[in-house]
């Protein structure tokens, strides 16, 4: 669209404030606008630590407060002492024979170095048994600390995503071909374990940085989809920085 201008013309500035959703966020956030044809855009650009929505870290650990889950060895303990007395990043899985919680496991998993350097744990946590979670070990090999939540009750209380519509997308099916082309797989007979399938296989996780202390949760993210993984990089400014 072409525009002419008299040399009598003048042009008015004017202020644009638009109106955004407030969040609480760990980082920054920068916008800016452009102006094209059809109008004005505005632009967003990346975030240096993703946000916490919704809740402060105290009041998302006041919804963990009851919550409790179970080592390898059957011992029931509250979530919170996972990060009670040192830093941990926690990563939810969707459940144990998921392949995309598999390669999410690996990719945490290839930088526990820096956080041991750092003096933070890596945390798992599956929704299914105990003997799921031994089995998952015992397929991954993962180096990290592994805990099951045999209720869900940790995935209920931070109300991670469920459902078919946010497990069979378009980005988690591409995600799913990489993973089995990296060589990642699918188990099948702990998919369709019966407390699984009862649950329909539909939750998603999340991850989180919490401690030291109860309350002190740093960062969380909750994935929108199958196989939501932030870069990893933004996990360990988190955790590590």
């Amino acid at each position: 669209m072409a525009v002419s201008l008299s040399s009598s013309s003048t042009i008015t500035p004017i202020t644009l404030q638009p109106k955004l959703k407030p969040i609480h966020v760990i980082g920054t956030v920068n916008f800016g606008y452009s102006i094209n044809s059809h109008g004005i855009s505005l632009r967003r650009s990346a975030v240096v630590v993703s946000a916490i929505t919704g809740a402060s870290g105290t009041e998302t650990a006041d919804l963990l407060e009851t919550v409790k889950v179970s080592d390898l060895n059957g011992n029931e303990i509250p979530i919170s002492d996972l990060w009670k007395d040192r830093k941990a990043v926690v990563a939810f899985a969707r459940h144990f024979g998921c392949v995309l919680c598999r390669k999410r496991a690996a990719y945490l998993a290839e930088k526990k170095d820096v956080m041991d350097a750092s003096g933070v744990t890596l945390v798992l946590i599956g929704p299914g048994s105990i003997d799921q979670a031994k089995t998952f070990v015992e397929q991954t090999k993962f180096e990290g600390e592994v805990y099951a939540d045999p209720n869900h009750a940790s995935y209920e209380a931070l109300k991670f995503a469920s459902g078919v519509s946010v497990t069979f997308t378009p980005k988690a099916a591409m995600k799913i071909i990489e993973s089995y082309m990296e060589g990642y797989r699918q188990d099948w007979k702990l998919s369709f374990m019966k407390d699984t399938v009862e649950r329909g296989g539909w939750q998603q996780g999340g991850i989180l940085v919490a401690g030291p202390g109860k309350d002190n949760i740093s960062y969380i993210r909750k994935d929108k989809e199958a196989g939501d993984d932030p870069p990893v990089e933004e996990i360990l400014k988190a955790c590590c920085a």
